[in-house]
C-alpha cells in the first residue's frame, strides 16, 4: 500500500481544455512517481481527447469505494467515472450538460476529500455560464468549495514563481467590492496569508497590503477616506499580533516591489487589482490556491479556452504547476 499523496483531479468543463491539459500533465512521469493521481470526471471524454492527442496513457475506471492507496501503478491513470456527459459533447460550446458535469465532478471530489480518501483537490477550469445553465448558480469554484465544506472565512490566493497575491474580495462588481471591504476582513486575509506562508516554510512572511484608491488615497486626496476606515484598522491589528505587514500602499508600485523581492505576498482589495499583475507575468505559470478551507485545493489560473478546445494545442504548464503545488501542500 502506497503512502504517496492521493490527488483528486476534477475535469472541469469537458467542452473546454480541461481534459486535454489533464492528459498532457499526467504524461509527466515525475508527477506519478510523487503521487497517485485520480481523475474525477467522464472516462469516455478523457479517452476521446487522449485519442485526439495520440496519447499513450492507459485509463482504468474506478469507483468512490475503491481503496486508492492500493492503486499505485505509474503506468495507469485512474478515473472515477461519473458518466454524465454525451459522447458527442461539442468542443468550445456552452452547454448545461457540461456545466452540471463540472459541478458534480467537484462535488464528488469534495466528498472524497471530506472522507479522507484523497489528500488534495486540483481543479481544471469550469465555465460560469455553463455552470449556471446546468442549474448551479455559483460565481465559481471557490464559492462551491466554501459552501460544501461549510467554510465562511476563505480567500483566493494566486501563486506564480515571482509573485503571490491573496484577495480581500473576488467575484463581485467593483462597487460591491468596495462596500464589502471591512477592517475585520482585511485582518482575516492578512492572517490567512501569514499562516499559509508560515506553513510553507517562511518563518516571518513579509506582507504588503494594497490601497483601494489611487496612491492609497494619499491622505484623503483621492476617495472618501476608505483606506483610513476600511484598511488601516485591519493592518494595525495584525501588526499588534507580531505579523510583519505594511500598508495600505499604492498598488501601481507595490506589485513591482513585490516582484523585486521586497515582499512575500500582496493583499489585493479586489479581483482585477490582484489578477492583473499575476496574469501579466504569464498565464502558464499561475496557480490558484483556495486558502482557509479544511482541504487543500489548487487550480489553474486560466479559463476553459473554448476558442482552442479540441485542437490539441492547449498549454498544460499551469495545470502541471497546480498538480505540483497540490502534491507539495497535501498532508502526508
Amino acid at each position: 500500500m502506497s503512502n504517496k499523496p492521493i490527488i483528486g483531479i476534477t475535469m472541469g468543463d469537458a467542452a473546454g481544455v480541461g481534459p486535454e491539459i489533464i492528459i498532457k500533465s499526467l504524461e509527466n512521469k515525475e508527477l506519478k512517481e510523487q503521487s497517485i493521481p485520480v481523475v474525477i470526471g467522464d472516462l469516455k471524454i478523457l479517452q476521446r481527447v487522449a485519442e485526439l492527442l495520440n496519447s499513450s496513457i492507459t485509463f482504468k475506471k474506478v469507483t468512490q469505494n475503491d481503496e486508492f492507496p492500493e492503486m499505485d501503478d505509474p503506468n495507469m491513470v485512474y478515473c472515477v467515472d461519473l458518466d454524465l456527459l454525451p459522447a458527442d459533447l461539442k468542443y468550445g460550446q456552452v452547454s448545461s450538460e457540461a456545466g452540471h458535469g463540472s459541478f458534480e465532478f467537484l462535488r464528488t471530489a469534495i466528498e472524497l476529500a471530506n472522507e479522507k480518501k484523497i489528500n488534495a483537490i486540483c481543479t481544471a477550469p469550469l465555465n460560469k455560464e455553463a455552470l449556471h445553465k446546468g442549474g448551479h448558480l455559483y460565481p465559481g469554484h471557490t464559492e462551491i468549495l466554501a459552501e460544501l465544506t461549510n467554510t465562511s472565512n476563505f480567500s483566493m490566493m494566486l501563486s506564480s514563481p515571482k509573485l503571490k497575491v491573496i484577495h480581500v474580495t473576488t467575484h463581485i462588481g467593483l462597487k460591491d467590492a468596495i462596500d464589502r471591504i471591512e477592517p475585520e476582513r482585511v485582518y482575516d486575509v492578512i492572517k490567512m496569508a501569514h499562516e499559509t506562508l508560515h506553513k510553507s516554510g517562511i518563518d516571518t512572511p513579509k506582507i504588503a497590503v494594497c490601497g483601494i484608491n489611487p496612491h492609497a488615497g494619499e491622505n484623503r486626496l483621492f476617495g472618501y477616506g476608505e483606506e483610513e476606515e476600511k484598511v488601516i484598522p485591519g493592518v494595525e491589528r495584525a501588526q499588534k499580533e507580531g505579523i510583519e505587514v505594511q500598508g495600505p500602499l499604492p498598488a501601481d508600485t507595490l506589485f513591482f516591489r513585490a516582484v523585486r523581492g521586497d515582499f512575500d505576498i500582496v493583499v489585493a482589495m479586489y479581483h482585477d487589482q490582484g489578477h492583473g499583475p499575476i496574469k501579466v507575468l504569464g498565464l502558464d505559470a499561475g496557480v490558484n490556491i483556495t486558502v482557509g478551507l479544511p482541504i487543500i485545493r489548487t487550480s489553474v489560473d486560466h479559463g476553459t479556452a473554448f476558442d482552442i478546445a479540441g485542437q490539441g494545442i492547449a498549454d498544460e504548464k499551469s495545470m502541471l504547476e497546480a498538480m505540483r503545488q497540490a502534491i507539495e501542500l497535501a498532508p502526508k
